[in-house]
Parts: C-alpha cells; sequence; structure tokens
C-alpha cells in the first residue's frame, strides 16, 4: 500500500497519509538491517525544517532502535551537511528527512551509505522488505533514543580553512533562504569569512511564509530581483533543504548549465557531466577546454556516474551542481555559491563571459501531467513514433535516450523525460533561433498530447 513512496532517487510523500507511524517506523527498522548487512555501525540522521519533520524523525528512529543499529541526532541542518558526515568518514551512512521544494505537506528521506547514494533497485527491494514486514504485523515501540552529534561546527570549519582566501570579500551580495535550512549554514560561513552579505528569510520555519522554497520557479525569485536593483552585486536563492541554487546578476538568472561553464573556466582540464536537459552551449563550450559527458538527470545518477566516469564536476539545470574537486562529489548550494564568489574574487565578469556563448533561444522546463501508469508508457511509445515516417516532425538528426529522449533536428533539439519524482512529463527545447525553438515545441508537444490521449 506505500508502494508509491519508494521513488527512483529517495523516498517520498505525504505526511500522514503515506508517511506515518506504520510506514516510517517500518522503513527505520528495515533500512537499518539492511545497512547493518553492509557493515554500517554508526548512523546519521537529521531533517529539515518541514513541520513534519520532528514526528517522522521519532517514527524512524525507533526503527532503526529496533534493529539495533545506533543512531546520531545531528539535528536540523541542510540535506549537503547530512552528506558531508559522511563523505568526511565520520558516520558510516547518513539519512536525511527532507521534502526538499515539493509542497509543505511532503516529507521524504534521502540515503547515503558510505558515499554511495541508496536508490533506485535498492529502493525497490527495500519496499519490498517493508510491505513485507507491515503485513506481518509485528509491532515497533516507541524508542526516540538517539545520540547528539555537531556535525556544523565541522563543516564550517571546513569553509573558514578551504577559502580563507574569501576573507574580508567586499562584493556585496544578498541570499534568500526561503525560510528554509540554508540560513543555519549560510550565517556561520559568512561570519567566519567576513563576507558582506545580506540574508533574507533564515529562521526555518515550515509554513514557508514568504514564498515556496523552490528557486527554479521565477515567482520565487521576486524579493532577489528587486533587491538587485539596489547596490547588490548578485543574489543567490536557495531551496528547501540547500542542495539547489538560483545565481541571480543584475542582468540574469544563470541556469545550472551555464553556471557550469562559468566554474569550468576556471579548471585545469575539466571533466563535467551533465544532464538531458543541459544546453548545447554546456557541451560544446566545454569540450573546448576540457571533456563533456551527458547523463541521466537525478543526484543520486548523477553521484554514480561522477564515480564511474572520473568527473570534475557536474550540473544540472535546475541548479544542482556536484563538485569533485576540491569537495566531495556532492550537491551542496552553499558550496556553489561560494564557488561563484571565488570567481568574482579572481576578476571574472559572469554576465561578460555568458553574453561570448553563441546566441541560443531556449524554454524553461515545460511540464505535461501525466500519471505515474501512464508517463514512462508514453515516452516508450514516442520512442516509435520517432522512427515513423508519418511523424511529421523536421528531420531527425540524432535520437539520445539515456534518459527519456532528447532529439537533435538541425538547428535545434527537444527533450521529452518522465519526471522520477512527480507525475509529469518534463520537456525543453533550445535552437538558434526563436521560430525553430517554438515550432519543435508545437510539433513534440502535439505528438506527445496525441500520444497521451491514446492511452
Amino acid at each position: 500500500m506505500f508502494d508509491t513512496i519508494f521513488r527512483e532517487y529517495d523516498i517520498r510523500g505525504i505526511y500522514e497519509k503515506d508517511l506515518n507511524e506504520i510506514s516510517v517506523k517500518a522503513i527505520g527498522y528495515c533500512l537499518a538491517r539492511e545497512m547493518s548487512k553492509r557493515g554500517v555501525k554508526k548512523l546519521s540522521v537529521g531533517y529539515d525544517a518541514r513541520l513534519s519533520a520532528k514526528p517522522l524523525f521519532n517514527y524512524l528512529v525507533s526503527g532503526i532502535n529496533a534493529a539495533n543499529l545506533d543512531v546520531f541526532d545531528i539535528g536540523m541542518l541542510p540535506t549537503p551537511v547530512g552528506y558531508f558526515s559522511v563523505f568526511t568518514d565520520i558516520f558510516d551512512a547518513n539519512i536525511m528527512i527532507t521534502g526538499s521544494h515539493n509542497p509543505k505537506d511532503y516529507n521524504g528521506f534521502k540515503i547515503t551509505i558510505g558515499k554511495d547514494s541508496f536508490f533506485g533497485a535498492d529502493i525497490q527491494n527495500l519496499c519490498k522488505s517493508v510491505n513485507e514486514f507491515i503485513a506481518s504485523k509485528q509491532n515497533i515501540a516507541d524508542d526516540f533514543r538517539a545520540t547528539k552529534f555537531d556535525v556544523l561546527s565541522k563543516y564550517v570549519a571546513f569553509y573558514e580553512s578551504e577559502f580563507a582566501h574569501l576573507k574580508g570579500l567586499k562584493t556585496k551580495f544578498i541570499c534568500d533562504c526561503a525560510n528554509g535550512v540554508a540560513g543555519i549554514i549560510l550565517e556561520p560561513i559568512i561570519k567566519a569569512l567576513s563576507l558582506n552579505a545580506t540574508v533574507l528569510y533564515p529562521d526555518p520555519n515550515g509554513e514557508f511564509p514568504h514564498h515556496h522554497p523552490d528557486p527554479s520557479e521565477e515567482k520565487n525569485l521576486a524579493d532577489l530581483k528587486n533587491a538587485l536593483q539596489g547596490d547588490f552585486a548578485i543574489g543567490f536563492g536557495f531551496d528547501g533543504d540547500a542542495d539547489r541554487i538560483a545565481v541571480l546578476t543584475k542582468k540574469r538568472s544563470i541556469k545550472g548549465d551555464d553556471l557550469a561553464y562559468l566554474y569550468a573556466k576556471n579548471m585545469q582540464n575539466p571533466r563535467v557531466l551533465g544532464e538531458v536537459k543541459c544546453s548545447q552551449n554546456m557541451y560544446d563550450e566545454i569540450d573546448k577546454i576540457g571533456k563533456s559527458f551527458m547523463g541521466k538527470t537525478g543526484h543520486s545518477n548523477i553521484k554514480k556516474a561522477m564515480k564511474e566516469l572520473n568527473i570534475d564536476m557536474a550540473a544540472e539545470v535546475s541548479g544542482h551542481i556536484f563538485f569533485k574537486e576540491r569537495f566531495f562529489g556532492f550537491d551542496d548550494a552553499v558550496y556553489a555559491m561560494i564557488r561563484v564568489l571565488e570567481l568574482i574574487q579572481k576578476g571574472f565578469d559572469l554576465d561578460a563571459e555568458l553574453d561570448k556563448l553563441p546566441v541560443l533561444y531556449s524554454t524553461d522546463e515545460i511540464k505535461i501531467e501525466a500519471s505515474e501508469e501512464s508517463k514512462f508508457k508514453i515516452i516508450e511509445k514516442l520512442k516509435n513514433e520517432l522512427n515513423s515516417p508519418k511523424n511529421e516532425l523536421p528531420a531527425i538528426q540524432d535520437i539520445i535516450d539515456i534518459d527519456g529522449v532528447r532529439i537533435k533536428f538541425d538547428g535545434g533539439w527537444a527533450l521529452v523525460r518522465g519526471s522520477n519524482t512527480t507525475p509529469v512529463l518534463v520537456t525543453r527545447f533550445e535552437a538558434k533561433t526563436p521560430e525553430i525553438r517554438d515550432l519543435l515545441q508545437e510539433k513534440i508537444v502535439n505528438l506527445v498530447e496525441k500520444i497521451r490521449q491514446s492511452l
């Protein structure tokens, strides 16, 4: 009955409906048993600002304690600090209780064992174990024991050491924490490095009273845009658990793929991984100074590919940035912000560098509603249609099907992929002219809609 909460990258659902005492205690117990089999001795658990965080923490810890695994409470923190607790070998595994950028009644679990994400087949096997445990009607008593542990101090100390050269940077910037958990780490790092920053909405509040914590939505950037009309040089926005960043100059909102290009210009022979939604500019320009790779969307897929391909940095358009060069290989929005400030200190004019790129016209993500049952069926039918001479599309040059379908045409490309987190199809279009972009969008969306209605 809880199958739908076990997603590709993590566990996610609505508090009390999907994530409740029965399901979460079972998840804690079965997950702790699996971790013990893999040699985990010490497990850290943290949470974001969601109103459901504390009861879910108690349910989860009760299940973990029932399985006799030592659990440590690292408190309310951004997801990347949870990753930090295992990538720096303080703990053997981590679970972050987080709803990320989802609506406020959602929550979930992001799981890391060692330096690997727990995802895909592992999560589906966990789903099976949880269902079997619930069917057995075994009872797990409340047991909220967890040893408090301060990871935050170690995390801030890392910045103070690694970025001592930024101390006293005079660049005036503004951050919008959206009442998520970014402020918990931003404020001590800003103080430690004596940075000239103003922080909006740093206090965690699961009601998100000022705006929703999703910086990929333009409406949530309004306060940053207004502030940048003044004397701030640059602005940064963060999602609910601070693993996704928005970067705004007075001229533009810099997407994750453009950020990757800017970062790469400050690296030696960079090996950079992008997802299927990234601009062709990113791939073409990085190939002039290093080597680019295209991979699947999703933090777990990206971390796996980074290890396999020896990647220095990876990026998603939405603002997840993963640094292995000088960091640990996970997505951390505050670290991404600091690396932007480092570019500025070195004299990079971000807008001027982006203005040098070939002009391309792209859409933001365009989402098409599709049920969990139908979205991947639509993708398979679309693949068949693309090979049909009757599809009424411009001539196709190439089809990349590593994650949905990215279709290359003369002068542009189109993407259709099934979201692994929500019941939608995600589309994006890019071309050398607005006319080609709009034509590709019209043709592909109409074809997808035709397929959707036929199911």
